[in-house]
């Protein structure tokens, strides 16, 4: 799909909540991401703001979390599309322990790798 958002570390930027309000300029859709981020990540200090996302490819506005995500900072050093494209992707310790949280997202640049 043309639109699809792949960031970095396999997550669908475009499929993301915050991204979805952010794009609809939806300040009370981010408000309830904030709050439902709030209470699933045990982090009082979400705002609107701090999820406020363009995906972490592009745009001016990127959710909190890409200032301190290694992962993207890593994509970012190598210059690659996503993590998909690097050649250190099967040795990756970053990747390996995101894959552990996030299953789905190893499945997404699987798919990417297979049809490179």
């Amino acid at each position: 799909m043309e639109d699809t958002i792949i960031a970095y570390c396999g997550l669908v930027c475009s499929s993301c909540p915050a991204y979805t309000a952010t794009q609809a300029n939806a300040p009370i859709a981010l408000e309830q991401v904030a709050a439902q981020w709030r209470e699933e990540y045990h982090a009082p200090n979400i705002t609107i703001e701090s999820v406020m996302c363009d995906g972490c490819l592009t745009g001016p506005h990127k959710c909190s979390h890409c200032a301190e995500c290694d992962i993207r900072s890593c994509g970012v050093t190598h210059g690659v599309a996503n993590c998909a494209h690097c050649v250190d992707y099967n040795t990756c310790e970053k990747l390996q322990g995101f894959f552990v949280m996030v299953p789905s997202a190893r499945s997404t640049l699987e798919a990417i790798r297979s049809a490179l």
